[in-house]
C-alpha cells in the first residue's frame, strides 16, 4: 500500500540568480532564440527552454528568475543553457553563479475524501482560511516547515513555499499526522 508521501510530485520550482551586471534586453531579445520581450506588459525578457521545459525571466538589472522547472536539476540545467547563450554573445557570466531556490509547488494525495468543515474546526481557525464560497480548498498555514498547504475535499493537496522536497514531505507528514490525531483521516 502506498503512502501519501509517495504521491508527492514537484510541479514548479522557482529560483533566482544574477549575473552581476546590467543587460540590454532589447539587444538580447534580438540575439537569443525562444524569447519574448514586450516591456509594456512585463518588464523582463522571457527566455524559454524546451528540454528541460522552463523559463528564465531576465531583468535589466541582471537578476534572473527561473520558473516552470519540475526539479532543482532542471533549474540548474535551464540556467546553464541560458548562461552559455550569454557567454556565446560575449557577456561575462561566472562559471558557477549562486542559485537560490525561492520556493517549490508540490502536489500530493491523501487518498481519502476530506470533510473540510470538520478540518477547519479541528485544526484551529488561527492557521486556517476556509471560505468555500470563495475558494473550494482549505488554506492551512504551517509554522514548521513554513509552508502553505491547500487541502481539497477529494483528498488532493498542494504545498507551496517549500524550499526543498524534504520540506514538502515534512509538511505532508505533519498534515497527515494532525488529521489522523483528530480522527479526521483514517490510516491509509
Amino acid at each position: 500500500m502506498s503512502s501519501p508521501s509517495d504521491t508527492l510530485a514537484v510541479e514548479n520550482v522557482v529560483a533566482s540568480t544574477g549575473i552581476g551586471q546590467e543587460l540590454d534586453l532589447e539587444t538580447l531579445a534580438d540575439d537569443l532564440p525562444t524569447t519574448d520581450y514586450v516591456p509594456d506588459h512585463f518588464p523582463g525578457l522571457v527566455y524559454r527552454t524546451e528540454c528541460p521545459q522552463a523559463a528564465a525571466l531576465i531583468f535589466r538589472s541582471g537578476k534572473v528568475v527561473c520558473t516552470g522547472a519540475q526539479s532543482v536539476i532542471a533549474v540548474e540545467d535551464t540556467l546553464e543553457i541560458f548562461f552559455q547563450q550569454l557567454r556565446d554573445l560575449g557577456i561575462h557570466v561566472d562559471e558557477e553563479p549562486d542559485i537560490t531556490i525561492e520556493h517549490m509547488v508540490t502536489s500530493g494525495d491523501l487518498d481519502e475524501r476530506l470533510n473540510l468543515n470538520a478540518i477547519a474546526i479541528g485544526l484551529s481557525l488561527a492557521n486556517i482560511e476556509y471560505e468555500p464560497e470563495q475558494f473550494l480548498g482549505l488554506v492551512y498555514r504551517l509554522d514548521e516547515p513554513p509552508v502553505v498547504v491547500l487541502l481539497f475535499g477529494s483528498g488532493k493537496l498542494v504545498i507551496t513555499g517549500a524550499r526543498t522536497v524534504e520540506d514538502a514531505e515534512a509538511a505532508l507528514d505533519t498534515v497527515q499526522s494532525r488529521l489522523e490525531n483528530l480522527d479526521l483521516l483514517e490510516r491509509v
